[in-house]
């Protein structure tokens, strides 16, 4: 009997692994919070999983951050707690560089076949890129991270002090590279480093990608940095404000929508004074009249409220405008080619499929109704008292 399609490229891709002396390959799942759960195996076992999948506990995607399972779900006791089925996503194929001989692949998830775990984020994130899809766009994105390297033991800053971006606070810890190369070497296309606003915070920049390679890059940056920082024998967290007097960690989320006919920006347009299209002003509309309704998404726990406070380079209300570091959604490099939409609510924690599928489905809901998009503060946003609070 022939062989089909699928089995002729697990085939080649199994071949191409022992050829680059890869022994170990995991199979991972985004998780509720963003993490990765995963089951490695054998360069031996890898053609039977790859062509068949890999049977994994179902309810695994509704367990708290603790791993206890959470009633209810619709997951776990309803279903007599079933196995999912990982499906390999082979686009997402890399090399872990940080551990011997070891690669990886992103997973989506099914119960069985045409049966998929619709609470799965990146199943949730997938529809969103459908319905930008069928509006005749793609979605170009990245997520921007800062985050804290922490004394393992004390829980402790390494450093004192808020000199952002000096080299000597850049420098200060070595693992800062050592991150920064090993993630290149996975794939991630870095753009720059350097210490933030608080003790032992600091931020990483990867360069913006389509569709659902955006929010993979998000997924694999966050879980790379902390097994990276835990192999060096520290702490990397990405807790929204672990420290009361510190800057909080944020997750600043960049998105454009470009045309899928001729692959122009469908945010700029050049003869108008203010460089934006219809499009972005009815995006940017959306995300102001539903972003509300997804702050359970861009802010999962009460810490993250923390946060979001006048005159802490983070959100305090429901807003936008030019290149605005206070409001909730900042026009970022206006009137210019990379012009393009921050939504800056979101904290460090939430889980970057989560965060790019509420801000797009508030984007869709904007391009849907066509509002006209409202007047931008006179100066910082933070200082507007008409502007409405977060829930």
């Amino acid at each position: 009997m022939a062989r089909g399609k699928s089995g002729d490229r697990v085939d080649r891709i199994a071949a191409k692994l022992r050829r680059d002396g890869l022994e170990h390959v995991r199979f991972e799942l985004p998780d509720m919070p963003g993490s990765a759960r995963s089951k490695q195996v054998p360069i031996e076992a890898f053609e039977q999983f790859a062509r068949d999948g890999i049977g994994m506990y179902g309810g695994i995607i509704a367990v708290d951050t603790s791993s206890h399972v959470v009633p209810g779900s619709r997951y776990n006791e309803e279903v007599n707690y079933r196995d999912q089925i990982l499906i390999p996503d082979w686009k997402t194929l890399a090399p872990v560089p940080w551990l011997k001989n070891t690669a990886r692949v992103i997973c989506d998830t099914e119960w069985a076949p045409g049966e998929p775990l619709r609470a799965a984020p990146r199943y949730v994130m997938g529809e969103m890129l459908k319905h930008i899809d069928k509006l005749g766009f793609k979605a170009v994105m990245s997520h921007e991270y800062e985050f804290y390297v922490l004394d393992r033991e004390t829980r402790q800053p390494f450093f004192d002090g808020l000199h952002i971006f000096n080299n000597l606070r850049n420098e200060h810890l070595p693992v800062i590279r050592e991150v920064v190369d090993y993630l290149r070497a996975a794939g991630l296309p870095m753009l720059t480093a350097n210490a933030e606003y608080a003790p032992s915070q600091f931020e990483l920049v990867y360069s913006h990608v389509e569709g659902m390679a955006g929010a993979d890059n998000a997924y694999t940056f966050k879980n790379g940095v902390k097994e990276i920082v835990q192999q060096a024998g520290q702490l990397a967290t990405f807790m929204t404000k672990p420290f009361a007097g510190s800057a909080g960690s944020g997750c600043h989320y960049h998105v454009s929508l470009v045309r899928k006919k001729g692959g122009r920006s469908a945010f700029i347009d050049r003869s108008k004074p203010d460089g934006m299209t219809d499009t972005l002003k009815y995006f940017v509309q959306g995300i102001i009249d539903h972003g509300a309704a997804c702050m359970a998404l861009f802010n999962p726990t009460p810490n993250c409220y923390r946060r979001l406070r006048p005159h802490t380079f983070a959100p305090s209300n429901i807003s936008w405008g030019e290149d605005d570091r206070s409001a909730m959604v900042r026009i970022k490099a206006p009137r210019s080619k990379s012009m393009h939409v921050e939504m800056r609510a979101a904290a460090a924690i939430s889980n970057p499929y989560l965060t790019a599928a509420g801000t797009l489905a508030c984007g869709i809901l904007g391009l849907k109704e066509k509002r006209k998009l409202g007047r931008q503060s006179d100066g910082p946003s933070e200082e507007d008292s008409s502007l409405p609070p977060f829930p």
